[in-house]
């Protein structure tokens, strides 16, 4: 490939995956679409500025004809979306954005690429989309779709849109799924992130319910390669699901940052809980494993050092974010200020 089209670039994935590829692809051309809502970082990618490889283009996957004019500029073999509203709980306190850049985004994108006849699409999704698990079994590629929540429903709906365009078209995508990404430049509002920053700040850790939630873990630079394995050995309308392997409660995950980072567990502070709160996730990868000759690299230990050890190192890009919009979020989302 020698063009590739990243929508969604400035976000904590779309960023990390751009990295991966010109680490992997040094002649490769990337053009990155975002909108650069709230969770949109320019910053990510500041590095890039001026790199020939390099174009940003500011604008809304769900504006068709600014799609068309940027994906006109010149071939490209593939375009993989990573543009998504993507907090559960702002899903829950206003569902209208994700409808509009989840599901009509994905749309818009759809049938522009379907008329320019793009050669590849690439759908980054979730495994929430499956809903929840009980104590055993794991998500296959063939679990049922059961979102539970505005946001997973609209990623629900984005992916049976591409599975529909694939079918009635023969339109040329691929779909991957993941458990819970961690890593470098991810937005302060998720758990990782924000509870590393606030036991930097010694502020009190909000944990929903008692902390019994199940979530597998996968490292960002895992999941980057998997999508990189998709976008070149994928077959065309398949799924494929990547996970860390790592499954770990909230509250015995909460407990065990505060011990790497040297705090008391006096910070914990346990807040209502979310509103149709899924239990458990788990992924089963092993079709990535066989088909894509994929499997996560990063060990849950060593992983979560490296991003412990980000935060603390990138405190000003920390403090910036949480500046502004999200701390007036914070305050209304857990019922308590941010110093």
């Amino acid at each position: 490939m020698k063009r590739i089209v990243v929508t969604g670039g400035c976000g904590f994935i779309g960023s990390n995956f751009i990295r991966l590829m010109f680490r992997t692809y040094p002649a490769l051309q990337i053009i990155n679409i975002d909108k650069l809502t709230y969770a949109g970082n320019a910053e990510n990618l500041a590095d890039f500025e001026g790199d020939s490889r390099y174009q940003f283009c500011h604008g809304d996957i769900c504006d068709a004809g600014f799609i068309t004019r940027t994906l006109q500029q010149a071939p490209v073999d593939a375009v993989l979306n990573f543009a998504a509203e993507s907090h559960v709980d702002r899903s829950i306190l206003d569902s209208g954005p994700f409808v509009q850049t989840n599901i009509v985004g994905t749309q818009v994108l759809l049938d522009v690429c379907r008329k320019l006849r793009i050669p590849r699409y690439l759908q980054v999704s979730t495994d929430e989309v499956y809903g929840s698990l009980g104590p055993e079994g794991f998500f296959t590629e063939e679990t049922p779709l059961a979102p539970n929540s505005p946001y997973s429903a609209s990623k629900t709906a984005a992916d049976l849109l591409v599975r529909a365009y694939v079918h009635t078209f023969g339109f040329p995508a691929v779909i991957t799924r993941c458990s819970n990404n961690y890593g470098p430049f991810q937005f302060p509002e998720k758990l990782l992130p924000l509870f590393i920053s606030n036991a930097m700040a010694d502020i009190p850790l909000p944990v929903y319910g008692k902390g019994e939630n199940i979530r597998d873990w996968i490292h960002v630079l895992d999941h980057c390669r998997g999508i990189e394995a998709a976008l070149m050995r994928g077959r065309t309308g398949e799924i494929y699901n990547f996970g860390g392997r790592t499954e770990m409660t909230n509250i015995a995950l909460t407990r065990l940052l505060l011990q790497l980072l040297g705090k008391p567990e006096s910070l914990i502070r346990y807040v209502s809980d979310r509103p149709g709160h899924d239990l458990r996730y788990a992924i089963d990868c092993s079709k990535a494993e066989q088909e894509l000759n994929w499997t996560p690299q990063v060990s849950f230990e060593t992983g979560l050092q490296e991003t412990i050890a980000w935060y603390q190192q990138n405190t000003h890009w920390v403090e910036h974010i949480r500046s502004g919009e999200y701390r007036s979020y914070y305050d209304r989302q857990y019922g308590q200020r941010l110093a």
